[in-house]
């Protein structure tokens, strides 16, 4: 389905086939509590929980009636065992995450008292997600269907290949693309025209707005947005505190209400783009994505971690 085409609301017959590619990671949640003493003790709370960009936003897909699938890869350990245990109980496909010889992905997430992260990553297993196994999630698609491609596989030289593949199978088999333009930090690394070049021909593109100002040059949010809006025909970008705005088909601009509450923003961004997406991809209108997504992120957010506190185990 392309962007801008009307639908019924959904039913589980017409639900929408997605292929989420990327990573699968544990996520250490540290949230500090006093000020960080270097060399010190810094009293914190410290929560595990699954994570990952690509497992979120198929956790959030399914959530929002979609079929989901995620290629992707975890190690041979119990970390990975448990990550596809959370994924299949959100009713995700799991068939394609496969068990590569490297360890589970980690990130330590460090979440201030405002609620901000800074994300320490090992990407493990993700890395050894293979082009084969990426074209192979696609090829099982019941339809045309849908392939999301999280940024950091195509931003790592380990996996780029294997999300440029992802999107050449979504092209061959007639299904609409999105990505995410991930992290600044990878982004710069790789290069903002590199991740430009690799994306083109995606309908939707999803970043925030620092990603967004690397990728075009332009400051102001409404200039980022119409200046990726000439490169991708749907384009919505995320604003932290000030909600998030898209840019349609038809050349309007529209804005998600900012978030409530702020236990962490930690999955904030996963929950808008893949509640947005499910939207989308049954005709509801740019304004009605961005509600849905923008609710979904203020669930995020008032909760602890990417999923919500019931995912988490204290430490």
């Amino acid at each position: 389905m392309t962007p801008g085409v009307d639908a019924d609301v959904p039913g589980p017959a017409d639900a929408p086939d997605v292929v989420v590619v990327g990573d699968v990671m544990v996520d250490v949640l540290v949230e500090v509590q006093d000020a960080r003493v270097h060399g010190s003790d810094t009293a914190s709370r410290v929560s595990t929980a699954p994570g990952g960009s690509a497992a979120n936003q198929a956790v959030w897909l399914a959530r929002a009636g979609a079929r989901v699938a995620l290629a992707a890869a975890v190690g041979a350990d119990p970390l990975g065992a448990a990550a596809r245990g959370a994924l299949e109980a959100e009713g995700v496909d799991v068939a394609s995450v496969v068990e590569a010889s490297g360890w589970t992905g980690t990130v330590v997430a460090l979440v201030e008292p405002d609620g901000e992260r800074t994300m320490l990553t090992d990407r493990g297993a993700n890395r050894e997600l293979t082009p084969a196994a990426a074209s192979a999630a696609v090829d099982r698609l019941t339809g045309a269907g849908h392939v999301q491609v999280s940024g950091y596989v195509l931003l790592d030289e380990a996996t780029r290949a294997t999300g440029v593949e992802a999107l050449a199978a979504a092209a061959r088999h007639g299904a609409t693309r999105s990505v995410d333009a991930s992290s600044t930090a990878p982004l710069l690394a790789a290069g903002p025209e590199r991740f430009l070049a690799l994306a083109e021909g995606a309908e939707w593109c999803f970043c925030n707005l620092a990603e967004g100002r690397l990728l075009t040059g332009e400051r102001a949010p409404a200039d980022v947005l119409r200046a990726l809006g000439a490169r991708f025909p749907e384009v919505v970008v995320t604003l932290g505190d000030e909600g998030a705005l898209a840019l349609g088909v038809d050349g309007e601009v529209h804005r998600a209400a900012a978030p409530g509450p702020v236990a962490d923003t930690v999955g904030a961004g996963d929950a808008l783009t893949a509640s947005y997406l499910a939207a989308r991809l049954v005709g509801s209108s740019v304004e009605d994505a961005l509600a849905s997504g923008g609710a979904a992120a203020r669930r995020a957010v008032a909760t602890r971690g990417a999923r919500g506190w019931s995912g988490y185990s204290r430490t």
